[in-house]
């Protein structure tokens, strides 16, 4: 399956957690349960993945965690805050530069409208 594909059934997913708890819990009860919602719907997520840094050469794995890894082709980045800042945007194109994935999704469950709470970003996946 492509990433679109994916991305969709992770939406789905997402919009299921959001819809049965709500805003105002920790993004880890979020990711744990989004996990076992996707992986109840055929697909495979990695949680707190690894995923090193390259500097001049040099590996540094400290690089950072992605939340999820579904399928191994997208990320998707949990969020519980109240409001959506564009630093997080940026962070996760950064993290799909770094990783090579071209597709990722930020998850902010901590708004009241689920719709408010998805952002799509995309690193050079077409259409």
């Amino acid at each position: 399956m492509e990433e679109n594909g994916i991305a969709t059934i992770i939406v789905d997913a997402a919009y299921k957690v959001h819809t049965q708890l709500g805003p105002g819990l920790l993004e880890s009860v979020y990711v744990a349960v989004l996990a076992y919602e996707i992986n109840s719907r055929g697909l495979e997520t990695a949680r707190q993945v690894r995923i090193p840094v390259t500097y001049e050469g040099l590996v540094f794995e400290e690089g950072f965690r992605a939340d999820l890894v579904v399928n191994g082709l997208v990320i998707v980045e949990v969020k519980s805050v109240e409001a959506n800042h564009p630093v997080h945007r940026k962070q996760l194109l950064t993290y799909l530069k770094l990783s090579g994935k071209r597709l990722g999704l930020l998850v902010n469950f901590g708004l009241p409208l689920f719709r408010d709470g998805v952002c799509r970003v995309v690193n050079g996946l077409p259409g």
